[in-house]
């Protein structure tokens, strides 16, 4: 590009992941045998790397391409945008490669769509005189159609349809270069960021002339405010005196901004499209450059267009690029996901905003994808996908809320790390990657504290996340394998007997039996201080020991007189797909009696856990081995695994939360295959802090035990108070 260069490459990564694996018990006494074998292997993963470098640098970054990333086989090397001519010379010369030069906007246009499709909190809205300038939008299941606005020296506006489709439909020549040459001849800086910090002090009602300089107030008749701009620069004809270089720039800046919002609100209009992206050299990330743009777009479509923006914006071209050239081994085959422990946040794409964090290599902003194992999709059941929405409380704005997990996070971090080494008792350098995990972490936590847009929307979930990626980052993939290992094995031991307890009681006492077993094994939460705390303190805390600290009915959210009536009344629902939380206590003596009453009705079962670790979650290959030796005790399971009555699934996450919105392709198949009309979703993360307000198309449990005391003064309650929310589709 004209000041930055951008590049796009790919990695294999190799990191330790967690395997779990039945023992050959063939003869053996198993009685003190460990459940399972555990062992941690080294997997590879694919990886998509972006860096930006200053292009006063681009010596270092042709280094750092040729130090790390030409090998023997490589010929070529693909590049977009204005250095792709400029810098050809250069970098065939000192590379000793091929520059094949890829067209503009087909790489702008693939690039939006890549990062559309794969990170869901990539497009945001700028609201400048709000507690959180950044309102970013829920993706759409479907992207297209959209309008693209490119700013760079000229303006090129183009309608996106769709993959392969779009077409130039307009532009001008007044666009960022405008305001780069004309700003360099009003005020003698010949530097484009600091003309937009000149523009961002000034005032341009002393150089614009506004409505109100012609009329002494609004023009009523036109509905026009009095503090609209009549004429850019107005103030200059009349005025004897000398404007400040501020006022100039500002003045600019508004009167090309307004011109570009009008020219994209009409082409919007013209071809009834309501999603603008903006993007460009003009734009990247400067607050007072898109304070500008969103006033113009909101003013001529009063309110009805919206001006967006994305994250990534200056990455758009570069991987494009690295699409275009990678075709073979098609990426947008995959899903992806952002590595939160690589990727800089938002705040930082400007080299301005934050000098000191740049070093002199003059690298100032990374984002990283992780290739994910299986393509993810929507669940069929949501109602409307296009407003779902996975999380309950939205930190960035809620400033409460945010403060108090903040420091929830912070004040667990040093237990967490301790617990990461702890699980490696064999390795060296356990300790040393713990307190590096440590330091990462924590040093997220402060940059959230200070841009908590950073990452997108700040959420509970997001916080998670990124703890569980700053673990990996350091090869700790499952600090909790011999707890969840412990604690299945000795779960596995009561399950008969809390069958026969089950068994023996009427029907009605039995379904408020299970429920609360479901409810209690719900409190077996290492996640949780409140809990994590009692089972450090008190091994012997158990199944009876957690339905005492249940909250007494009526719970905090009490529809179970509604379940027990549909249970009475209504039919055997046709398939229920559970999501299951954590493992040992909750998943054998709280799920699994569950799935065998609904077995028992005649109701078939998909069971669906993480695909890989996350604290102290089931995960789904430790699913398949507990599965085995329940069937192995229980005739009611071993038939239904046999006549495929009883499935288990892969979700595709590895989070303690749920997104509903970015779930294993293979489960959303079964789930239209087996005709579901019952989901259950269990826990604090999956039905608390996500999907609490999710609307299905069927009916729906989400239930949970509150073991934050803070969250639970948040709904009205105490600790250990019950949610138990059974909703039924509106007709």
């Amino acid at each position: 590009g004209g000041s930055l260069t951008k590049l796009a490459y790919y990695s294999t990564v190799q990191h330790k992941v967690a395997r779990v694996r039945s023992f050959d018990h063939s003869g053996k006494d198993i009685e003190n045998e460990p459940l399972y074998e555990i062992s941690v292997q080294e997997e590879i993963t694919a990886r998509l790397h972006f860096i930006k470098f200053e292009n006063t640098y681009i010596e270092t970054c042709l280094d750092f391409i040729k130090d790390h990333l030409v090998n023997t086989e490589t010929k070529v090397i693909k590049a977009t945008g204005g250095g792709a001519y400029k810098f050809k010379d250069l970098i065939e010369k000192k590379l000793g490669l091929k520059v094949d030069k890829e067209d503009v906007m087909t790489c702008l246009i693939k690039g939006c769509n890549f990062v559309l499709r794969n990170i869901p909190h990539e497009v945001f809205a700028y609201q400048k005189d709000s507690d959180t300038e950044f309102r970013f939008q829920t993706n759409h299941p479907n992207i297209f159609p959209y309008l693209l606005v490119n700013i760079g020296s000229g303006v090129s506006i183009v309608k996106v349809e769709t993959e392969d489709k779009f077409e130039w439909i307009g532009g001008s020549s007044i666009g960022g270069g405008t305001f780069w040459g004309l700003g360099a001849l009003l005020t003698k800086t010949k530097k484009f960021d600091e003309l937009l910090q000149l523009a961002s002090k000034g005032q341009h009602t002393n150089v614009d002339m506004l409505v109100k300089d012609v009329y002494g107030g609004a023009y009523q008749t036109l509905g026009l405010s009095g503090n609209l701009i009549a004429s850019s620069f107005g103030k200059s004809t009349t005025a004897d005196k000398e404007f400040s270089k501020e006022d100039m720039a500002k003045s600019l800046l508004h009167m090309i901004s307004n011109d570009i919002g009008q020219l994209a609100c009409l082409y919007a209009k013209l071809h009834n499209l309501d999603k603008i992206y903006f993007g460009g050299f003009f734009i990247r990330g400067h607050p007072v450059t898109m304070r500008t743009i969103t006033y113009s777009i909101n003013f001529f479509s009063k309110g009805e267009v919206q001006a967006l923006f994305l994250r990534h914006e200056g990455y758009l071209g570069a991987i494009g690029a690295f699409l275009k050239g990678a075709e073979q081994d098609n990426p947008n085959q995959y899903s992806w996901g952002e590595n939160y422990a690589g990727s800089s946040g938002l705040m930082s794409t400007s080299p301005d905003v934050y000098p000191m964090q740049r070093t002199r290599s003059g690298t100032f902003d990374m984002l990283e994808m992780d290739r994910l194992e299986r393509p993810l999709v929507n669940l069929p059941l949501l109602k409307d996908p296009s407003t779902y929405i996975p999380d309950t409380v939205d930190l960035t704005d809620d400033a409460m809320a945010r403060k108090y997990w903040l420091t929830c996070f912070e004040e667990a971090l040093d237990g967490v790390a301790k617990r990461a080494a702890a699980s490696q008792p064999d390795s060296v350098d356990a300790v040393e990657r713990a307190e590096k995990f440590r330091q990462k972490y924590w040093n997220k936590l402060q940059t959230l504290r200070q841009q908590p847009f950073a990452y997108g929307t700040l959420t509970v979930r997001s916080l998670l996340d990124t703890r569980e990626h700053c673990l990996n980052e350091f090869n700790f993939p499952d600090p909790y394998s011999k707890v969840k290992q412990k604690e299945n094995g000795i779960a596995l031991k009561c399950f008969q007997s809390v069958i026969e307890s089950l068994d023996s009681l009427g029907w009605e006492e039995r379904q408020f039996a299970l429920v609360k077993g479901l409810l209690a094994g719900n409190v077996f939460d290492w996640g949780a201080k409140a809990v994590s705390d009692v089972l450090e303190s008190e091994p012997q805390f158990g199944f009876e020991e957690a339905k005492s600290k249940l909250q007494e009915r009526p719970w905090l959210e009490d529809s179970y007189s509604q379940w027990l009536e549909r249970l009475k009344e209504g039919p055997p629902h046709k398939c229920a797909l559970i999501f299951a939380d954590n493992s040992g206590i909750d998943i054998i003596l709280g799920v699994f009696p569950f799935v065998r009453e609904l077995l028992s009705r005649g109701t078939e079962v998909i069971l669906a856990c993480n695909s890989g670790p996350a604290l102290n979650d089931v995960t789904y290959s430790e699913s398949l081995i507990v599965t085995e030796r329940i069937a192995a005790m229980d005739p009611v399971i071993h038939s239904a695994l046999r006549d495929e009555k009883l499935l288990l699934v892969q979700t595709g996450s590895s989070s303690p939360c749920l997104d509903l919105s970015r779930l294993d392709q293979g489960l959303a198949v079964l789930v239209r295959e087996r005709q579901t009309d019952l989901v259950v979703i269990e826990g604090m993360g999956r039905a608390i802090h996500t999907n609490y307000y999710a609307v299905l198309r069927c009916e729906s449990l989400k239930l949970a035990v509150i073991k934050n005391s803070w969250l639970a003064d948040r709904l009205g309650g105490k600790i250990f108070s019950v949610i138990f929310k059974y909703e039924v589709p509106c007709k």
